[in-house]
């Protein structure tokens, strides 16, 4: 809502409920996460289905020690969070456009919370 928000330039300090907002947009349910989710799946199924630099780097590993601190959230976390698979059976999976699609579909299609 957030982002919705910043589009329509509302500030954070208008008391507008958030059904109003949609209703500007046009929009019956909450579109952008769930659209963003949609892309970075494909964006994966799309990169382990061929061999290229991306999925070189998608898939090494970086010599010596880490850094100090929480490790930072890696891209490859929430694909496997969404899918409920770790990357490497995602990448498997992949393979098969039909089933990634579906997989894909599944971990998308959700109600958003009002």
């Amino acid at each position: 809502m957030k982002c919705y928000r910043k589009i329509l330039r509302i500030p954070w300090t208008a008391r507008s409920p958030n059904q109003s907002i949609l209703q500007e947009l046009g929009m019956k349910e909450r579109q952008l996460l769930k659209n963003i989710k949609q892309l970075k799946l494909k964006y994966f199924g799309h990169v382990v289905r061929h061999i290229n630099l991306e999925k070189l780097c998608l898939e090494g590993a970086v010599e010596g020690r880490r850094g100090r601190g929480r490790p930072r959230r890696r891209w490859t976390q929430d694909i496997s969070d969404w899918l409920g698979f770790s990357v490497r059976e995602a990448s498997i999976l992949a393979q098969d456009r039909d089933g990634f699609r579906s997989a894909v579909w599944e971990a998308t299609s959700y109600k958003d919370p009002p």
